[in-house]
């Protein structure tokens, strides 16, 4: 089925190629840039994207994305300049990917939920060799950079689909409460190990975000939620000693506490 848009995704499409070609030629900043150059910044507009997007704020999300693809337009144009690929390539590319990886739509295998649809996905993922010709492992296609919050997530996402996962969500429970047992032992010795009770404090980690993902919550967008309440609150407390003509550093956290209180029936 055509979209009735194309047309119009089209003319903008070739917009933005055309702008991207006027500023590799004509701007000093913009001819300057690598893909290196660029990696932070692209980095930075993605948060910038996710915060948008916590915040609800369609005018700014739809500004954020736009950000997003001058990269990828961006990147493309540089590869096209070293006659690595163009943009064309990276969208064939992705659009074979889709439909290799969705026979449930574009063959005869059969995916009834979301479950069965991201084991298909992995599991055609694995079967894909990687560049040495070699199986994949489980574990490749999660990026060594990805903050370790969102990075055990998708490392227990990937372990799930290969069928290494708990069966029920109590049994997870147990687990963090076996973890936390182990953490507290280490953190009340006579002499702490800084190394292992470091260690045991990951592995607690681990398991709540595991027991999260039973529970079909996303520790990183519950722990963003609860880093804006905290900042809202504390955000109070500093407006009403100031009105109070108190400062911070001279009041008990008794003092703090009522605002606190206050700050929570906002």
């Amino acid at each position: 089925m055509i979209d009735p848009n194309a047309p119009k995704y089209a003319e903008a499409l070739a917009r933005i190629l055309q702008i991207m070609n006027e500023l590799r030629e004509g701007c000093p900043w913009d001819r300057q840039q690598t893909m290196e150059s660029l990696r932070h910044l692209n980095i930075e507009d993605v948060f910038e994207l996710s915060d948008a997007i916590l915040s609800k704020d369609a005018e700014e999300i739809k500004k954020e994305l736009g950000d997003v693809l001058l990269h990828i337009v961006f990147y493309a144009k540089i590869a096209d300049e070293q006659s690595h690929f163009d943009l064309s390539d990276v969208i064939h590319s992705l659009c074979d990917k889709l439909i290799r990886r969705h026979p449930h739509i574009y063959s005869n295998t059969i995916a009834e939920d979301e479950q069965a649809v991201k084991r298909n996905w992995e599991q055609l993922k694995l079967a894909e060799k990687g560049k040495d010709g070699k199986p994949k492992s489980v574990l490749d296609g999660v990026p060594r950079s990805l903050p370790a919050l969102i990075k055990a997530i998708r490392i227990q996402e990937k372990a799930r689909s290969a069928g290494f996962d708990w069966d029920e969500p109590h049994q997870v429970w147990e687990k963090v409460k076996e973890e936390l047992a182990e953490f507290e032992e280490q953190a009340e010795k006579p002499e702490v190990n800084e190394d292992e009770l470091e260690g045991e404090f990951g592995d607690l980690l681990f398991s709540l975000i595991n027991y999260a993902r039973f529970k079909n919550i996303n520790p990183e967008t519950a722990l963003e939620k609860t880093n804006r309440k905290f900042i809202r609150r504390f955000n109070y407390i500093e407006a009403q000693a100031q009105l109070n003509g108190q400062k911070l550093e001279d009041m008990s956290l008794e003092d703090m506490d009522i605002y606190w209180n206050e700050a929570k029936t906002l």
